[in-house]
């Protein structure tokens, strides 16, 4: 983006601080308004014909445009992916057991993967195991949201939760 003097158009669509256009203005006259309510003109869409450029504090500008970056590099730095596994012949404590794992990682803001794995003469009860997953998904307490749904695998079902 280029800023004040850096600006080559001769001529410009202007905005305001507060959002108003100003009209199509040459460059130097956009360069004066600024200057005269103490901020930068900034070129904020160059491909338009003429470009747009916009009155603003450019410092200030600069700082919240990190600011934003830095959170969103948090944000996806935090979320991983994490799998819970259940097999066909899982007993209920112990789906229990995995369903709270499932709620901890939700509640760190992961993305959550539930597997039924299927081994040998158990992939021919398919629609069991499809069933078995839905309903371990109901034992999870933490408020989620499904990711689309069961997709079957070679080797059983998955179902992608988050929160």
């Amino acid at each position: 983006m280029r800023i004040n003097h850096q600006i080559k158009s001769e001529k410009l669509i202007v905005i305001d601080e507060t959002g108003k256009s100003l009209g199509i203005l040459s460059r130097e006259n956009a360069l004066k308004a600024a200057v005269e309510k103490g901020l930068d003109l900034l070129e904020v869409n160059p491909a338009a014909n003429p470009p747009v450029a916009k009155i603003l504090d450019y410092g200030k500008f600069e700082y919240h445009q990190r600011k934003a970056e830095r959170k969103i590099k948090t944000i996806h730095k935090n979320q991983e992916l994490k799998i819970v596994r259940i097999g066909l012949k899982t007993s209920a404590h112990d789906a229990g057991v995995k369903a709270g794992q499932a709620d901890k990682f939700l509640q760190k803001g992961h993305k959550v993967k539930l597997e039924i794995f299927l081994r040998g003469r158990e992939k021919a009860h398919r629609d069991l195991a499809k069933q078995k997953l839905i309903e371990f998904e109901k034992l999870i307490k933490e408020a989620h949201k499904l990711d689309g749904n069961a997709i079957s695998t070679p080797s059983g079902w998955s179902l992608m939760i988050h929160k």
